[in-house]
């Protein structure tokens, strides 16, 4: 347990643990809106945002951010109107920002340092800064969520009934997508872009296998993150493996083995599913 001294692997832990806080709330939300293929278009549109980073010297990180903003509230706004099926709206956005970024990584000159990091994902080099980042944003949200949790109820899952009733939940849903970009960039650190989407999403499964309501899945789904990101962590380390993917792995079988037993165990509730 020496490597628990080293500050790199500090980092790590407390990423996970801010990473935990915030893939149990955004997580729930698009899991429960039915989101996840818009978040994983916000996912790679943010790559244009990467190249247009690295081609133009400014923070990579701010670039991809502005740019997964942009992209989510484009197809918010696309899909509006019905004019352009929701799927097809992020078709267009998912395509632009891949295009978009690989044009500019390779007007880049020279070579371009981290890009790997933002494909595939390392923990381990997540700094005090990527921390302080991270922790407000955690604040933020957890702020947000606690003074609309109502709402964003209202939002998730039938919007168009409570709009019915007068309640206006479209800023809710236009704040709400905004967390959601944010989140997206922020984690790419942790497991890149290619398997990012699994962080905030099979949690939420597993935690599904044993509670229905909002809150419970929010609660449970943020603990299976944190424990699923400890010992992926330390099997990487072991291993000498990539964290990320070993994370997500952790996750993948821990949520068959979860199916599997409870399947077996309570062969009723397998019949409701």
């Amino acid at each position: 347990m020496d490597i628990l001294n080293y500050t790199f692997f500090q980092n790590a832990l407390w990423a996970i643990l801010l990473i935990s806080v915030t893939s149990a709330i955004i997580g729930t939300y698009i899991v429960a809106r039915r989101m996840l293929f818009i978040t994983g278009g916000i996912t790679h549109a943010s790559f244009g945002g990467l190249g247009i980073g690295y081609y133009w010297g400014i923070n990579p990180t701010l670039s991809a951010l502005f740019f997964a903003i942009l992209s989510a509230l484009g197809v918010e706004w696309m899909s509006r109107g019905k004019s352009v099926r929701e799927d097809s709206a992020i078709a267009v956005v998912w395509a632009l920002g891949m295009a978009v970024g690989i044009i500019f990584i390779f007007m880049t000159p020279g070579y371009t340092p981290g890009l790997t990091e933002f494909l595939f994902g390392n923990i381990l080099t997540i700094t005090r800064t990527d921390l302080l980042v991270f922790a407000a944003f955690a604040a933020l949200l957890v702020i947000y969520t606690a003074l609309r949790y109502k709402y964003i109820i209202y939002t998730a899952f039938d919007a168009d009934f409570v709009a019915t009733r007068g309640i206006n939940t479209r800023l809710v849903n236009y704040i709400m997508t905004f967390f959601v970009a944010t989140a997206v960039v922020l984690t790419i650190r942790l497991v890149g872009i290619m398997l990012l989407i699994s962080i905030l999403s099979l949690p939420q499964m597993i935690a599904e296998v044993f509670c229905r309501r909002f809150r419970n899945i929010m609660w449970l789904s943020g603990l299976i993150n944190l424990l699923g990101g400890i010992i992926g962590l330390l099997l990487s380390y072991w291993l000498d493996v990539p964290a990320g993917a070993t994370i997500v792995f952790t996750l993948v079988v821990s949520y068959f083995v979860v199916k599997l037993t409870v399947s077996y165990l309570f062969p009723a509730s397998r019949r409701r599913q």
